[in-house]
């Protein structure tokens, strides 16, 4: 799914040639939207590099899960576009991951909220062949009751020369995919204040308007180059302060592949709160902190990036 965030703030990666991008753009939209990624592959096996320059020894093949979506689901999506007609995202989802294989491995059940009001925040991992959208769609498959994802309202291609027209387009076909499954796009870039206040308070209104509101929320908002947790965009910090003075509280989520297999490990409900008297960026930086490092004890040592 792009990217999911509380802010989703962060700017796409890719590095693909303009046609090709934007016909992913659009595939993936229909999903969580804009998890930032590249479309999955059926399958897939990459062999590492030699162990060393000296040796001709080849290091064993990394295997990972077989990704695949349900042969209708597309069809379905874009007739439902077409007619406005909104689909369920947990539907979806449990139809995509029941294709998973092997299955999705889900450690803490126990953890997993019946109900809200709360916020799930998941680390964005991403490789190439594997789109972070495959983590909603996962986690949406684990829960009894319909969820809320913020994403980010575009792409940014940042230094491409198609950047201006990927934008445009990226924002309609995301707007599009939103659309259908209720979530709330989030601009990603901070200077967009009014855009980015609006959205904030569409969150904080479903949040006061139903008592068990399920929140999914990618707190770095777009994908690092090695998978590892990076730092969440500014303002992140300060929107989870607003939703845990709504009464959510934080349940953090580790997503990651292991010996081939998807897992999603569920931590600890816990409530997000900072000293009184900080400084309103000193706020910001220790409530992302907090959130970072909630989901950093929950992921492989190798994934923790800063926050290990």
């Amino acid at each position: 799914m792009h990217r999911l965030s509380a802010s989703s703030a962060a700017a796409s990666r890719s590095t693909e040639k303009f046609p090709l991008v934007m016909l992913k753009t659009m595939t993936a939209a229909v999903w969580p939207g804009c998890l930032q990624g590249v479309v999955p592959a059926p399958g897939e096996t990459v062999a590492l590099a030699p162990l060393s320059d000296r040796s001709d020894r080849q290091a064993a093949p990394v295997l990972f899960p077989k990704y695949s979506f349900p042969p209708q689901l597309l069809a379905g999506c874009l007739r439902d576009l077409l007619v406005g007609r909104p689909r369920s995202f947990q539907a979806d989802a449990n139809r995509c991951i029941a294709r998973l294989n092997p299955p999705l491995q889900i450690f803490g059940k126990d953890n997993l909220p019946a109900r809200g009001p709360c916020v799930l925040t998941v680390n964005h991992y991403a490789r190439r062949g594997f789109g972070a959208w495959w983590l909603a769609l996962a986690i949406a498959s684990c829960l009894p009751v319909e969820m809320h994802w913020t994403v980010t309202a575009e792409w940014t291609f940042p230094g491409r020369w198609f950047a201006p027209l990927g934008r445009r387009l990226s924002r309609l076909v995301i707007g599009r995919g939103a659309q259908l499954y209720g979530f709330t796009p989030m601009p990603p870039f901070p200077e967009d204040l009014a855009a980015r206040a609006a959205a904030v308070r569409r969150v904080l209104g479903l949040l006061q308007k139903d008592p068990h509101f399920i929140l999914g929320l990618a707190p770095e908002g777009g994908d690092s180059c090695d998978g590892n947790l990076s730092w969440p965009p500014v303002g992140v910090g300060r929107f989870g302060l607003l939703l845990g003075a709504g009464g959510a509280r934080f349940i953090p989520v580790g997503g990651y592949e292991e010996d081939g297999i998807l897992c999603l490990n569920f931590g600890p409900a816990y409530e997000l709160t900072v000293p009184e008297g900080l400084p309103t960026e000193e706020k910001d930086r220790q409530a992302a902190c907090t959130m970072m490092k909630n989901i950093a004890s929950l992921l492989p040592e190798r994934l923790q990036g800063a926050f290990a």
